[in-house]
């Protein structure tokens, strides 16, 4: 959101695999804004992800807006082909030339390859994105839908997709493609810290409450008061927790309204641990609004499948200027034993796709071409 306040971005096209689905299907198009009463950032989206963070606020409480389009986008696993294209010949008759000159054009793109923590500080959006950035002042965020007739994907207008991306992108605006490895396989690592029970009791307390499908600006805006109010008391509670965890303290937060199960989760904790980390408590529970974080450790089959699917999208469109991939490994969204095969198989696919990669890795102290 940032980077659409400042006017970098106007349009973000998410590419979701079938166990994410954290954002309704379709366009969104919204207002991105200063909000004059808080002085933040906030929307005027009114899907279930942005109310449930309490960042919707009417156009008329924002200033200095800046439109979005966000397209949803499903794309699933495809099998691989046994074409001249999967042996590393890349028909580059079949893509479109950006009209810019060669360092923004034709350049071997650079993969700059991160931690996923970024991404993971509201870490309900797991996304891959291509950003498209046009120059010098607006930027677009472009989809890695796939073109591809083979694509078993009824829900996505495949090639109208690809016919609008490339449109675009013959204007001469360099994009970027951004890419998390948890795209591919993904972990919830709250269910592996915490039991069946005292996930479940997160749950309850963090519940979201959503409005009702055609809610008014007036139901929306009291949605949005009451959510605000329940995760300022959540977080306040747990910041007392942290200070003091006795019986006092936590019959007297428990006896706000909606927090009685603060009781059985925290003697549940105490009872495993001797110090539980409350602060981290709390952000697990931020995670439980309505639906649980996406949780699908792929099979061998199901990540080459993906990764065939992005081939072939990117095989019908302009080189990227730039391309940024997230491990998404320290916070455990991407499985340890899977990220390094992951992203092997990411990086094999860009030089199949690009030529020669200049590849920096921003969490070693290496880097090399590739």
């Amino acid at each position: 959101m940032p980077a659409v306040y400042a006017g970098h971005i106007s349009q973000v096209v998410w590419l979701h695999p079938p166990w994410a689905q954290q954002i309704s299907e379709g366009k969104h198009h919204f207002l991105i804004g200063k909000d004059l009463s808080t002085t933040t950032i906030r929307v005027t989206g009114t899907d279930h992800y942005f109310l449930s963070d309490g960042l919707y606020v009417p156009a008329d409480q924002l200033e200095n807006q800046k439109p979005l389009n966000l397209h949803v986008i499903l794309i699933n696993p495809t099998e691989a082909s046994n074409s001249q294209e999967e042996n590393g010949e890349v028909a580059s008759a079949k893509r479109l030339k950006l009209n810019t000159d060669d360092t923004a054009s034709t350049a071997s793109p650079s993969s700059s390859v991160v931690p996923g923590d970024l991404d993971h500080s509201t870490p309900s959006l797991k996304k891959k994105e291509v950003q498209n950035a046009s120059a010098p002042n607006k930027a677009e965020t472009l989809s890695k839908c796939s073109a591809a007739t083979s694509l078993r994907n009824s829900e996505c207008p495949i090639r109208e997709v690809v016919k609008d991306v490339c449109q675009v992108l013959q204007k001469g605006d360099a994009y970027v493609l951004d890419i998390d490895l948890d795209f591919f396989s993904v972990k919830n690592p709250f269910k592996e810290m915490y039991t069946q029970t005292e996930y479940k009791l997160l749950q309850e307390l963090y519940n979201f409450k959503k409005p009702h499908r055609n809610a008014t600006e007036e139901s929306l805006l009291d949605c949005v008061e009451n959510r605000v109010h329940q995760l300022e008391d959540l977080e306040a509670a747990f910041a007392d927790l942290c200070d003091n965890d006795d019986e006092d303290t936590l019959q007297k937060w428990a006896s706000y309204p909606g927090m009685k199960s603060l009781v059985q989760l925290v003697h549940s904790l105490k009872t495993r641990m001797e110090s539980p980390d409350y602060e981290m408590v709390h952000q697990a529970g931020l995670t439980c609004d309505y639906m649980e974080l996406p949780h699908h450790v792929s099979t061998e089959e199901e990540i080459e499948g993906l990764i065939q699917s992005i081939k072939v999208l990117l095989k019908d469109m302009p080189k990227p200027t730039l391309v940024t991939v997230a491990r998404s490994s320290l916070d455990d969204y991407c499985p340890s034993e899977q990220v390094d095969i992951i992203q092997e198989k990411v990086l094999n696919l860009l030089g199949s796709v690009y030529g020669t990669l200049d590849v920096h890795l921003d969490y070693s102290s290496t880097s090399s071409s590739l």
